[in-house]
């Protein structure tokens, strides 16, 4: 049997595409800190969307949850 490599503990993926974001844009560039920081919004707005659903008692979340 081939020995199983273990998957390396890598920092937390983006959920936000650096290169869909970067074509969203048309008059300014992104800095790489930018990408991170939208990540983080993006999940602060899901963790709240999440809340409203739970609060309403769904498991759904719905775009009235943003």
């Amino acid at each position: 049997m081939a020995a199983r490599k273990k998957k390396k503990a890598t920092p937390a993926e983006l959920i936000i595409s650096k290169a869909r974001t970067k074509a969203a844009t048309r008059k300014c560039n992104v800095s790489s800190e930018f990408y991170g920081a939208l990540d983080k919004k993006v999940r602060d707005i899901i963790k709240e969307a999440e809340g409203r659903a739970v609060d309403n008692k769904r498991k759904t979340l719905k775009p009235c949850d943003l």
